[in-house]
């Protein structure tokens, strides 16, 4: 048998009729118009934005082309000054400025002659005598430098190195005043000096037995021992010495044609080592050092 139909109750009747009477009804005839949409303004303002970046772009756009114009101009003219600079001999500007202050000098002079004035004199105002004494004793220092230049005998040569070496010298007279009131109160302590004050206050070192201060006779300087830097110091001075004996013993050598030992068996052979030298002696020159002091290993 088929299944029977369901008969509807009021209880399941009555939501589908409320549903139909919650929704409006909408009457609309075929004479009108449906109701018109409104436009926002939303195109146009991104249209405004676009257009501002696009200006902001191009000024900034602007601006490093100024900067990169200004940049290009300024190395223009850097370049420009260094160019000149490096074509100017400084040798020349010197010789000109020379010729320039001598030309002021005989104009001042001339001058003070058709004035009858005393030129020396004059010009002495703008000096101190402090300054002048200096002045004249820097000359005389000067010209005896140069007559002393050129080779006497060996013992004015030793005389010039021991100058020389004297006024590189320097000592430490921080280190020298501990050690000095070290050993004044040691002696002080042994009672082989003593500390007498005078009428004016000052305080004096009277040695008692003559074994404070050096003598002809005195032994006490083989008791001392330098410190490690002053051995240093004199190792190093004792380096260079010997450096610069070598630099001049390769001079006199290379005066006569040669580098410096005899490293070749004829003509042909001498342009060789040359010709090898021009490009490794660069890479060389410390292996060659080392042969030539004795400590290469």
């Amino acid at each position: 048998m088929p299944p029977a139909k369901k008969r509807k109750t009021r209880a399941t009747a009555e939501p589908a009729e409320e549903a139909q009477e919650s929704v409006p009804a909408v009457e609309t005839t075929a004479n009108e118009e449906p109701a018109a949409v409104p436009i926002t303004a939303e195109p146009t303002t991104s249209t405004s934005d676009a257009a501002a970046k696009a200006k902001e772009r191009a000024e900034r756009f602007k601006a490093l082309q100024a900067r990169a114009k200004t940049g290009a101009q300024k190395n223009l003219k850097e370049a420009t000054l260094e160019s000149q600079r490096l074509a100017t001999d400084p040798n020349l500007l010197t010789s000109l400025n020379r010729k320039s202050a001598i030309a002021q000098h005989n104009l001042m002079k001339a001058d003070a002659e058709v004035a009858g004035e005393d030129f020396e004199r004059k010009r002495a105002w703008d000096w101190t005598i402090d300054e002048s004494e200096k002045w004249d004793k820097r000359l005389k220092k000067k010209g005896a430098h140069r007559d002393d230049q050129a080779f006497q005998d060996y013992r004015q040569d030793s005389r010039k190195v021991y100058k020389r070496q004297i006024r590189d010298l320097k000592p430490d007279m921080d280190r020298y005043e501990q050690e000095k009131m070290k050993a004044v109160e040691k002696a002080a302590a042994s009672g082989g000096l003593e500390i007498v004050e005078t009428d004016d206050g000052e305080l004096v070192a009277v040695d008692k037995d003559g074994t404070f201060y050096s003598t002809a006779d005195s032994t006490g300087f083989v008791e001392h021992k330098p410190p490690k830097d002053a051995v240093d110091r004199l190792v190093k001075d004792l380096q260079q010495a010997e450096e610069n004996r070598l630099k001049k013993r390769r001079e006199r050598m290379g005066q006569n044609g040669d580098d410096g030992d005899v490293t070749y068996i004829n003509e042909k052979n001498k342009n060789f080592n040359q010709k090898l030298a021009r490009f490794y002696n660069k890479y060389t020159a410390e292996i060659r050092d080392s042969f030539e002091r004795g400590t290469m290993i």
